[in-house]
């Protein structure tokens, strides 16, 4: 991989920032890429990034986005921008499927060999998935949410451009990440903040406010971004042959109660918080379970997932609390299925 040329889109975001320095840690040239510019602290001397170009890349004109591209001359590229949180369907189709489109269409028109795209696809556009076991990639997408919706068509794109050989196309389905840096709009950065809040609050001989949440009934898959980022540069250096238009599932292999696994996170914190959680209201928006079939990513990839969900928790925490608060190392012991692996 030295020497490799990684353009990291939406490279200042949360997973962006992860992915470069893990590139850049292998020896890639990493151009990072954002609409707001390099991340905190990111600059020629901090080696995460060997250039970062501020770029709309849903509004900049079609041969600027081409020419962004031209001037890294990459071998790879990284699609991690998008929209997720605090955005309408409207916002979430420019974000998660028109900017691949664009994308898929500059690269294109790149001369020599197609590149390879790498895009991070979601569990959400599963829909339900299988309800017991791990949901692999041959099952049929049937979203429920406008992310996933949004997401699927994304994933469309980046295959139908594998498919026409304009670009080396393969899609990482990831489970919900977890990890220091998590944005406040996900259950998890909306948990975390509560909680630094609090210690602070505490802190000053303030009393604690209650940590009001959504119903925590679903199950979810969640996966450490510093796994996914793993599962990316694994993706970005396999054989053509062996990923090119492929969907792979990047995830735990195991279905967490949410509310066990806010327990947990308040437990790890060291601060007293009392959770209360809304109705369960008459109809669901979402599915009530996500379990991930990961075989396929141990088979084409050669990965599989090293951190578990306390390290998760534990980064994610230290990112937000003051460093005197008390570490617990009880083990979670909160899994609601066994990793599901097998057969795909």
């Amino acid at each position: 991989m030295p020497g490799l040329s990684v353009v990291i889109l939406g490279s200042s975001g949360f997973l962006g920032r992860g992915l470069g320095a893990a590139f850049a840690a292998r020896g890639a040239r990493v151009h990072g890429v954002s609409r707001g510019g390099p991340p905190p602290g990111a600059g020629p001397s901090s080696g995460r990034t060997t250039t970062a170009t501020c770029l709309d890349l849903l509004t900049a004109a079609s041969g600027e986005l081409r020419a962004a591209f031209s001037a890294a001359r990459p071998d790879v590229v990284v699609n991690a921008a998008g929209r997720a949180w605090r955005a309408d369907e409207a916002e979430m189709n420019a974000g998660n499927a028109v900017l691949v489109e664009r994308v898929v269409t500059a690269l294109a028109e790149l001369p020599g060999p197609p590149v390879r795209l790498v895009q991070l696809g979601s569990v959400h556009e599963y829909g339900a998935g299988d309800p017991a076991g791990g949901t692999g990639e041959r099952h049929d997408p049937d979203p429920v949410t406008p992310y996933g919706r949004t997401k699927l068509l994304g994933t469309r794109a980046v295959l139908r451009g594998a498919r026409e050989g304009s670009v080396e196309g393969v899609v990482l389905r990831l489970a919900n990440v977890i990890g220091a840096g998590v944005p406040e709009g996900s259950l998890f950065g909306r948990v975390a903040a509560h909680l630094g809040a609090s210690a602070a609050a505490r802190a000053r001989g303030e009393q604690v406010t209650a940590l009001r949440l959504p119903p925590l009934r679903a199950a979810r898959d969640l996966v450490d971004a510093r796994d996914v980022a793993d599962a990316v540069v694994a993706a970005a250096s396999a054989p053509s042959a062996a990923v090119t238009g492929q969907v792979i599932n990047v995830g735990r292999g195991e279905a967490v109660v949410m509310r066990a696994l806010i327990d947990r996170m308040i437990a790890l914190s060291g601060v007293d918080v009392p959770v209360t959680e809304a109705a369960e209201a008459s109809a669901r928006t979402d599915v009530a379970r996500q379990c991930l079939d990961i075989s396929r990513a141990r088979r084409l990839l050669g990965w599989s997932p090293s951190r578990g969900l306390d390290d998760s928790l534990r980064d994610l925490l230290a990112s937000v609390l003051p460093p005197e608060r008390p570490s617990h190392s009880t083990p979670l012991g909160i899994t609601a299925a066994s990793p599901a692996g097998e057969g795909n």
